[in-house]
């Protein structure tokens, strides 16, 4: 079932679509299961143990990794955009 989940997350087929040919099961037991670990908070504890695996064989590259501002908690009081505090003493050049 779990490669049958990940092969229609990776090619963004039809669930319904997924080959009976490739041993995954049906597309629509992929799903429910899918589902039922989404539910029961598979992948963040997955993500976790997948991460602490490949800590300790050193296989982790940060070289090409991106910092996503959206997933930062912001607490109560803190600045609004519009409220922010400047970081420079003036208006940036332009680049054109």
């Amino acid at each position: 079932m779990f490669q049958g989940v990940l092969f229609v997350l990776h090619t963004g087929i039809a669930w319904e679509h997924l080959p009976q040919e490739l041993g995954f099961g049906s597309g629509m037991t992929c799903w429910r299961r899918l589902a039922e670990w989404t539910e029961a908070g598979v992948w963040p504890r997955f993500h976790e143990v997948l991460l602490v695996k490949l800590r300790g064989v050193n296989a982790l590259d940060f070289s090409r990794a991106a910092v996503d501002g959206s997933r930062i908690r912001v607490f109560e009081g803190a600045p609004r955009p519009d409220e922010a505090s400047l970081t420079g003493a003036g208006r940036a050049a332009g680049i054109t």
